[in-house]
């Protein structure tokens, strides 16, 4: 898959009500990496993981490495890193990754939140105002999710945006030590006539 081929600008934050995306910055690190240690129990069964059992255990170390490199990706066209705000506060993370130009036209979207703001509907309206950007301004014409079928919270956020399911890729994803099948959900621009975030029939949570 080729990159889009060109750097990406930095959006002004994409908001509905309560919920927002931004960009990240170096200056989330220490709030992400908080969050991260306090929502270790609940990420760690959905976390990627390296299949040689290398890499720190998420939360233990400075987020900045991460976050440089989530903006490289900004630069090179080929990843959009947000943070998920609820009333002005990081609560979690959002990135629109493996962004693809030429005949594609393509990305992929991935996402978790705290524990603590878990059920308040903010994941549906964070993931609608990505793919709303994605597909209004970056112009890309497919955007994808790859959920574990265990997952029955991130298989609710596709559900309520109406999703189009494409089937089960095997062994698709090392997560959590193994690697695991994932549940793959698609929606084409064509399919998002009106806007994602209309979908809900609410402006946020």
């Amino acid at each position: 898959m080729a990159p889009l081929g060109r750097p990406l600008n930095e959006p002004t934050p994409l908001v509905a009500g309560r919920v927002g995306l931004r960009v990240v910055r170096p200056r989330d690190a220490e709030p992400l990496r908080r969050l991260l240690q306090a929502n270790r129990d609940w990420l760690q069964r959905w976390e990627a993981t390296h299949p040689s059992g290398r890499g720190p255990v998420p939360g233990t170390v400075s987020m900045r490495p991460t976050i440089r490199a989530m903006r490289r990706q900004l630069r090179a066209g080929s990843g959009l890193p947000f943070v998920v705000l609820y009333d002005g506060r990081v609560v979690g993370q959002l990135s629109a990754s493996e962004l693809s130009g030429g005949a594609l036209q393509a990305g992929q979207i991935g996402y978790w939140v705290s524990q603590h703001v878990a059920g308040r509907g903010i994941t549906p309206v964070a993931v609608a105002l990505a793919m709303d950007y994605l597909f209004g301004v970056i112009g890309l014409h497919r955007i994808e999710i790859c959920i574990r079928p265990e997952n029955a919270a991130s298989l609710r956020v596709v559900e309520k945006l109406r999703l189009r399911y494409e089937g089960r890729r095997a062994s698709y994803i090392h997560i959590d030590g193994a690697w695991r099948d994932h549940e793959c959900y698609v929606l084409t621009r064509e399919e998002a006539v009106g806007g994602v975030l209309a979908r809900l029939g609410t402006a946020g949570a």
